[in-house]
This record gives C-alpha cells, sequence and structure tokens, in this order.
C-alpha cells in the first residue's frame, strides 16, 4: 500500500482524536464546576430553572428557587454556575451600572429629531391631510341575517358536489 491511499484513512483518525479530546476537555471543565458549586451561587438547571445554592451534597445539590421552595437536584442537572452580576440580572432584573457617563436613550422619538419646534407646532405645520384607514363600504352594505349566510352555504355545497353519471366511473 502507498502512503496516498493511507492517506485519507489518517485524515479521518486525526480528525476523529482531536473531536474525541474536545469533548473529553468539555466534559471534564463541566465536572470541575459542578464540583466547584458553593452554597450561595447562582445556577441554571438544565431544564431551565434558575435557582440559588443552598447546600451541595456527593451527588445532589439542594436548591431555593424562590421563598419556601426548596429543590434536590441531581449535580448533573446543574447546566451552568452564574456570575453574581448575571444571575441578578436574569433574576431580578438588576442591570450592573457599567457606564453611569453614557448618554441616556430617550423614550419617544420627538427628541430625536433635529428642529426646535414643539410636536404640537410640527404637526400644525405640517400640509399633510390625515389618512383614514377606515373601510367605508361597511355603512352602504344591510347586514345579512343568519338565514342568508345559511342559504349561501347549502347553494355553495350543492355546487361542490360532482354530478353522478351512470355506468362505472365510481371507484367503490
Amino acid at each position: 500500500m502507498s502512503l496516498v491511499t493511507l492517506l485519507p484513512f489518517i485524515v479521518l483518525i486525526g480528525a476523529m482524536f482531536l473531536m474525541t479530546r474536545s469533548a473529553k476537555r468539555k466534559q471534564q471543565q463541566a465536572a470541575q464546576m459542578r464540583n466547584d458549586i458553593q452554597p450561595g451561587s447562582g445556577v441554571r438547571t438544565i431544564g431551565g430553572m434558575y435557582a440559588t445554592v443552598k447546600d451541595v451534597n456527593e451527588d445532589t445539590v439542594l436548591v431555593d428557587a424562590g421563598p419556601g421552595v426548596e429543590l434536590l437536584f441531581a449535580k448533573n442537572a446543574i447546566g451552568a454556575v452564574l456570575s453574581d452580576d448575571e444571575y441578578n440580572r436574569i433574576v431580578h432584573g438588576v442591570e450592573h451600572d457599567l457606564k453611569s457617563d453614557s448618554d441616556v436613550v430617550p423614550d419617544d422619538a420627538s427628541s430625536l429629531t433635529e428642529t426646535d419646534e414643539p410636536a404640537a407646532d410640527a404637526a400644525a405645520a405640517s400640509d399633510d391631510k390625515s389618512v383614514d384607514l377606515g373601510k367605508k363600504d361597511t355603512a352602504e352594505e344591510p347586514a345579512e341575517t343568519p338565514a342568508d349566510t345559511e342559504a349561501e352555504a347549502a347553494e355553495a355545497k350543492t355546487d361542490e358536489e360532482p354530478k353522478k353519471t351512470g355506468g362505472d366511473s365510481e371507484a367503490k
């Protein structure tokens, strides 16, 4: 066998080795993260629940999921240990003020326009007509009664049914 025929097999074996090595490294990091869990840490379970760790045992973790709600999870069910800032941001909606000197985004778009006149003056100065998006034909048409709609439905049903013909055209 020549080197040219062995080259694809060597590349394949090398790729498999690198993939398994990467997967093992991720498993080791996850196991290390689960072993380093401390009481008071914020965690996210693999099911997506956020809770605070109360107690850590060999194979289990007792978490506080809310006032008076304590849950016992297997350590393998802990998906991530979160930093305090991230846990507070997700669970309590508390944003850590990283940029106190940054510009404040306005609540409305009126402050983003370049004119200095108030919004009421700008609307009065506008020459555009207001557009009526309402349907105008609704008042002109008489309201249909339930009897009318039933009659129309019956006519439509009879139109849709195929006409029967004599012979063997229908299969049973």
